[in-house]
């Protein structure tokens, strides 16, 4: 009786440690992983920091950008303005169109034709190079005006940034349990109210990521900004008039330039964007954990 029943737990033992050994060996590997990943990122960010911070001063936030490339100095304001003006307009356009776009797809469209139509067009805007947007914006808008303005790159990266949106915004509406839907159409409400009340709020914090992951793309694009914005070094917060300029833009025009006072305010201005765009991620997590408290 003794052998008979020592095998199984000789059997079991093992077993247990083949188990622990994999689960060691799974964790040792996925966390490598995520260190090979996270490398290239956080070299790019030194790098960034190291040679960027020692640009940073008051007067490069404040001061207009020199015209002369080899003019050592501040400043980045005209581009720090630029680009938080465009990129603003550009989710003002592109973010509600979006989310009431994926509002129809999943709550209304479903498998309809157009709504097949519209995941598949979405999906090829997706891939579609930023500069073929800046083209069509080039195009179908600065021609007919007969000028570059602020407004047309807003219009490009409103394009880029759409087909992110109701892609990210439609995946978090599936997401919604069906049976809140039923509980609300239960109580009396209506299709509209439904989404409006229940659905949308119970996908805000997804909604929001994706929208933010759409303003991050928007705000480094470099191609559209200089084919419909063209360039200026003063203060045009006025999209609807004259040429503009963005830190994207900038830090295409100083970096290839072969004078260190040009690259230094590329340096800079690399790292105000990182700042930036790393600041819109926390105001996006503080709306999306405040939309969590408040379904609680």
């Amino acid at each position: 009786m003794t052998s008979l029943n020592t095998a199984p737990d000789l059997t079991g033992r093992n077993l247990s440690k083949r188990r622990a050994f994999a689960n060691r060996t799974a964790t040792i590997m996925i966390g490598l992983c995520v260190l090979i990943a996270a490398l290239p990122l956080v070299l790019v960010a030194w790098e960034v920091v190291r040679r960027g911070g020692s640009a940073i001063s008051l007067e490069f936030f404040t001061e207009e950008i020199p015209r002369n490339y080899r003019t050592a100095g501040p400043g980045m304001g005209p581009a720090i303005v630029g680009t938080l003006a465009i990129t603003g307009m550009a989710a003002l356009i592109a973010i509600p169109i979006g989310v009431l776009g994926a509002v129809y797809l999943n709550e209304y469209g479903q498998n309809k034709p157009l709504a097949r139509f519209i995941r598949t067009m979405a999906d090829v805007m997706t891939g579609v190079p930023s500069i073929v947007m800046g083209l069509f914006i080039y195009v179908a808008y600065v021609i007919v005006i007969g000028e570059k303005i602020g407004f047309g790159g807003a219009l490009a990266l409103a394009c880029l940034m759409l087909p992110i949106v109701i892609r990210s915004a439609e995946e978090m509406l599936r997401l919604v349990p069906e049976e809140l839907r039923q509980a609300s159409a239960g109580l009396g409400a209506r299709k509209w109210r439904t989404t409006m009340s229940v659905v949308l709020p119970s996908a805000s914090s997804g909604i929001t990521s994706g929208a933010l992951l759409a303003v991050a793309r928007a705000a480094g694009e470099t191609a559209p900004i200089i084919v419909t914005v063209g360039l200026t070094y003063i203060y045009k917060p006025d999209l609807f008039y004259g040429e503009n300029t963005t830190l994207a833009a900038q830090i295409y025009r100083n970096a290839t330039q072969p004078f260190a006072a040009s690259q230094d305010r590329a340096w800079g201005a690399a790292l105000t964007l990182i700042v930036i765009v790393f600041l819109f991620t926390i105001v996006s997590r503080i709306i999306a954990s405040r939309f969590a408290i408040d379904k609680r």
